[in-house]
């Protein structure tokens, strides 16, 4: 807690596949951040990311099932004041929350929610709002969807992410678009997701959010819930044996070849048969190099993929898989399947 005994909050947001979830778990190992809790928003009831951040369970929660600018708001802050209880009775110990929302949430909606709970605001304060932009295709997310445009109006900072994958022109583009939606805002460069930690969480003293400050912020965004493209769905599966890798890349890349801009997010984590897994990322038709963590880290060895789409069935992906699966070397089980992944 800080010297006014409020603790702080950031509210981290992107689009889908803007690496949110890379840049948490790489500035989170940071021994200055140990007291740090996580809550994470995800569509569906089998979440993935607070697996990918693989933190103390105890400061790590998830938000499943819908997303929390829409419907799950009374969730959140239930959240946060069990955090504050927990604090209380000194089970934990906290000096920030962060928040991670899903890819498609508009934050305005989230902070007045904090904003308006007379206990919150006596313990929390909202420091700053962090959004992550694709720099591979966050011209195309800027273009193409609303939601994006609004994480970025409403960011105190911006980090343009993957600028290990782009050009130095693509980047000076980026920040000329940013410029005319966000003045206001920092904006940072993060290669491979690494980021100072201190440049991501250190306040000037000039961010924290108030109910009147979100105002201009508010007059961006339609009143009430955001209108979330009701074309895009969401499915999880596993596969309880390894799966060939091979096989499995040449599978993935011929979904992504086929349907391009369509296939919003995949993201997954993979057993090959290793020591540790394999976790995978994929963006419309870009695919990111494959990470091999060293070890289950005590989890369940089984393989787990979230698809995020726009205008494609989750059957078709499925058909696909078991089309597949006698080189794959396993069936997929579907966990879950969202026609409507909002909640």
């Amino acid at each position: 807690m800080q010297a006014d005994n409020r603790c702080p909050i950031t509210v981290v947001t992107g689009f889908l596949g803007s690496g949110k979830t890379t840049v948490l778990s790489n500035v989170l190992k940071h021994d200055k951040l140990k007291n740090t809790a996580v809550i994470i928003n995800e569509y569906g009831q089998a979440g993935l990311d607070h697996r990918l951040i693989r933190r103390i369970e105890e400061r790590t929660r998830l938000l499943s099932g819908g997303c929390i600018c829409c419907n799950m708001r009374d969730d959140l802050i239930n959240e946060l004041k069990d955090l504050l209880d927990a604090y209380e009775r000194q089970e934990v110990k906290i000096d920030r929350v962060v928040i991670e929302t899903t890819g498609l949430a508009d934050p305005a909606p989230i902070l007045f929610s904090i904003l308006m709970d007379p206990v919150l605001v006596h313990h929390y304060y909202v420091d700053f709002v962090v959004c992550c932009l694709d720099g591979a295709n966050g011209e195309l997310h800027l273009r193409e969807n609303a939601e994006s445009v609004k994480q970025i109006v409403t960011a105190d900072k911006v980090i343009i992410t993957k600028t290990d994958l782009v050009d130095t022109e693509t980047i000076h583009m980026l920040r000329h678009r940013l410029q005319h939606l966000n003045p206001a805002a920092d904006v940072m460069q993060a290669a491979n997701g690494v980021i100072d930690p201190d440049m991501l969480f250190m306040s000037k003293g000039t961010h924290i959010h108030t109910a009147e400050k979100l105002k201009e912020a508010e007059a961006c965004v339609a009143p009430g819930a955001i209108k979330h493209n009701e074309t895009v769905h969401s499915m999880s599966i596993k596969f309880y044996e390894p799966l060939d890798w091979t096989a499995f890349g040449l599978w993935m890349s011929m979904l992504l070849y086929s349907h391009g801009e369509k296939m919003l997010r995949i993201k997954g984590i993979v057993d090959v048969g290793e020591k540790g897994p394999i976790v995978i990322n994929g963006v419309q038709h870009i695919i990111h190099p494959p990470q091999h963590l060293a070890d289950w880290n005590g989890e369940e060895k089984n393989s787990q993929i979230v698809f995020i789409m726009k205008e494609i069935e989750p059957q078709q992906i499925l058909r696909s898989l078991e089309t597949f699966q006698h080189i794959l070397g396993a069936y997929p089980k579907i966990e879950e399947i969202n026609l409507n992944p909002f909640g």
